[in-house]
């Protein structure tokens, strides 16, 4: 399914492609010991992260973020002098149990199988919503699961135990600490909306951003519902560094959006993604 390539003179462990400034690298593992890939394309400029993969069943976001990282190294003019980080999967457990069912889920198997249909599978292999996880508002989040009856592992919407509890979560925030990017993007599915807020955390130039995210794909600048606010990588983001994080909602429809949407909806992602980093 995912058949985007990037070069492989590019990914040369510990080397920087010659021409392109090109690097691949591991940020962490998941908790069935997947590799969490970055690539590093540019070196000049701010520095911007982009983060697809975050739920199981989005997986058209992790194929927008290799096709855009591909096409970026072939033609590294996309990036108007700018430099980008791109994490296509940051949940790779939970996108092969979408995509392949619980078997996938390794030690974690009987897990899935007793919790939820592993086809609309969004958590990480031990039903933790990776976009709750996230050290933003979170005790607010866990209230509000409760309410809601989520209180064990789910296929959805269970923020886990305590904030960052989950390796994926951790590799992400320890990626921002390290690299202190300018801003970052977070890449789902479905709705054509554009988040872009915090409360009192979110910089003035974010809504600046995010409309003109808008007018270059026809996205609606929008506020997620109530259950959405708090515990995701954006809100973390805008709350820990005070710059701007966006989250994309990418595509119409009912997850998972089917492949044969993706030519459709990839040239409208790809205008976001573009104009986001030459920002």
């Amino acid at each position: 399914m995912f058949d985007c390539h990037i070069p492989d003179y590019a990914f040369q462990r510990g080397a920087v492609c010659r021409l392109h400034g090109v690097k691949r690298f591991v940020i962490g593992k998941s908790l069935c010991g997947r590799s969490i890939f970055a690539v590093r394309i540019g070196c000049t400029g701010p520095l911007s992260l982009i983060a697809g993969g975050f739920h199981g069943m989005e997986y058209l976001t992790v194929l927008s973020v290799l096709r855009f990282a591909a096409e970026c190294a072939e033609k590294p003019e996309l990036l108007g002098g700018k430099s980008v980080m791109l994490v296509p999967c940051v949940n790779p457990d939970g996108t092969e149990i979408a995509l392949h069912g619980a078997k996938a889920a390794c030690r974690f198997q009987r897990l899935v199988q007793k919790t939820g249909e592993s086809s609309r599978w969004q958590a990480n292999a031990r039903g933790v919503d990776i976009n709750h996880n996230f050290n933003a508002g979170w005790q607010e989040v866990k209230r509000r699961e409760i309410a809601a009856g989520i209180t064990k592992p789910s296929p959805t919407r269970f923020g886990g135990c305590f904030p960052e509890s989950e390796p994926e979560t951790r590799a992400l925030t320890a990626l921002c600490r390290q690299y202190h990017f300018a801003r970052v993007l977070a890449l789902h599915s479905q709705g054509r909306e554009i988040y872009w807020d915090f409360g009192k955390y979110t910089p003035q130039n974010c809504l600046d951003l995010a409309q003109r995210l808008s007018d270059v794909s026809g996205y609606r600048v929008a506020s997620p519902e109530p259950m959405a606010v708090g515990g995701g990588f954006k809100d973390w983001f805008i709350r820990c560094f005070h710059r701007c994080g966006i989250t994309v909602e990418m595509g119409l429809g009912k997850n998972p959006l089917p492949l044969s949407d993706f030519e459709e909806e990839y040239p409208l992602v790809k205008n976001i993604l573009r104009e986001y980093i030459r920002y």
